[in-house]
């Protein structure tokens, strides 16, 4: 298995989604592709102006850039805020 599903919150827009994210990727690259499809699914509401950062949301712990997902302790069902 290649993906791992997580409930993404988004707290700049008040919304959560659950998306499917590579493990084989890094948490940078991650973090692209996400604002990128949260952009998509909010029609262009959500565009950031800085760089955002990936945390866990209980711990509230920030993920290391360049660490891949399969690294990290992210894994199905975690619950992740993009912030």
């Amino acid at each position: 298995m290649n993906e791992i599903l997580v409930k993404l919150y988004i707290p700049t827009i008040d919304e959560q989604y659950d998306i499917w994210i590579p493990i084989n990727k890094r948490v940078h690259t991650i973090i692209r592709l996400l604002i990128k499809a949260i952009n998509e699914l909010s029609k262009g509401y959500f565009n950031p102006q800085r760089e955002l950062h990936l945390y866990d949301k209980i711990t509230a712990k920030p993920y290391d850039m360049n660490l891949k997902v399969i690294e990290t302790d992210i894994r199905n069902g975690s619950e992740l805020i993009l912030m």
